[in-house]
């Protein structure tokens, strides 16, 4: 028998890294383990000591040539430009790569312009990155989109954010119209700023969040009503009139009752989706950008710390400390950022 992958338990699946990060943070509580490790340090530090004061400096590769390092400056190369195919150019207000091979992206076209709304097309489109002459297709909203995701689980179905509040839920293998929308008494009241796919066991699970200060949960098997909503009022009291507006989500797969909003007024809001009451679910705030926060992520290796972007600068924070950021960049023109995969926290 030859393992090419760890002696994982039976339940364990080596390819699903969400059992995988859960397993090692189990493992790594567990007494037996803390305790091999310590003892296996002494082992390890001996050997090592026991090397040194053999031949601190032999050399063990003299025949191998060195490998000359490389000090190019990093750059990025276009490979293609997807233009808008209609002849009043808009913003892209969202893009969103397909789980299923790499090729296919997802980009939402809106104008925040109140007046330009009515006269724009309301086409977002799928593009395939090696054909970028014309979209692979035509997603057709009833209203502009201002975000669109794809399922990570499902790669042929996606939701869209509309402008007038509403939510969309299509299946590209039945076409580019929708498959269904949310109710429009039931909706946001104001344009839809981010939308994301939450891990379930259906994998039809969804959440939004908008300016008119809401934070609404969604099955898009019945999307007639939200399957449960939050109010960001800081005071806790539900008041809808005192919410703060939402611009940016955050939820990170390996903590799924938490999650983050960024706020129009610079606060980021902690949430508990499984609290109790209401007043529970809103956690704590964070104070400390003067305008709107326009991106919040976690470092999904140290997911205690959390990156943000507004006002011109980007913060990064630990949860255990409120008071303040613990890192702040100059001011410089930021809208968006990205933790890298390495486990230490970039901004784009």
């Amino acid at each position: 028998m030859n393992h090419i992958e760890g002696g994982w338990p039976k339940d364990i699946d080596h390819e699903n890294m969400e059992q995988i990060i859960r397993f090692n943070k189990k493992a790594g509580k567990n007494e037996a383990y803390i305790s091999s490790i310590i003892q296996l340090g002494r082992v390890m530090e001996f050997s090592i000591r026991q090397n040194n004061a053999i031949d601190k400096y032999e050399q063990y590769f003299e025949d191998e040539e060195e490998e000359e390092e490389n000090h190019d400056v990093p750059y990025a190369k276009t490979m293609n430009i997807l233009r808008d195919p209609h002849q009043v150019k808009r913003t892209v207000s969202s893009l969103s790569w397909c789980p299923d091979g790499g090729r296919k992206l997802a980009a939402a076209y809106s104008s925040v312009e109140f007046q330009q709304t009515s006269q724009l097309s309301t086409d977002s489109y799928i593009w395939d990155v090696e054909k970028p002459s014309i979209p692979e297709m035509v997603l057709k909203p009833s209203s502009p989109l201002f975000c669109l995701e794809y399922n990570p689980r499902v790669s042929y179905t996606l939701m869209g954010g509309c402008y007038n509040g509403q939510v969309a839920y299509w299946d590209t293998r039945r076409g580019c119209q929708t498959v269904a929308y949310s109710s429009v008494e039931h909706s946001h009241k104001d344009p839809v700023y981010k939308v994301i796919w939450v891990q379930s066991k259906t994998g039809t699970d969804a959440f939004s969040a908008s300016t008119d200060g809401q934070v609404l949960w969604w099955d898009v098997r019945k999307l007639s009503e939200p399957t449960e909503r939050l109010i960001l009022d800081p005071g806790k009291e539900g008041n809808l009139d005192r919410a703060l507006g939402a611009i940016s989500l955050e939820f990170e797969i390996t903590m799924p009752t938490k999650f983050m909003v960024g706020t129009e007024e610079g606060l980021i809001v902690s949430c508990n989706r499984k609290a109790k009451t209401p007043a529970e679910k809103i956690v704590c705030t964070y104070d400390g950008h003067h305008g709107s926060v326009y991106a919040v992520q976690r470092n999904p290796f140290l997911p205690k710390n959390f990156l943000t972007v507004g006002d011109w600068c980007a913060r990064i924070w630990s949860e255990d400390i409120k008071e303040s950021s613990i890192i702040n960049t100059n001011d410089r023109p930021a809208m968006d950022q990205c933790a890298s995969q390495g486990g230490r926290e970039r901004k784009i």
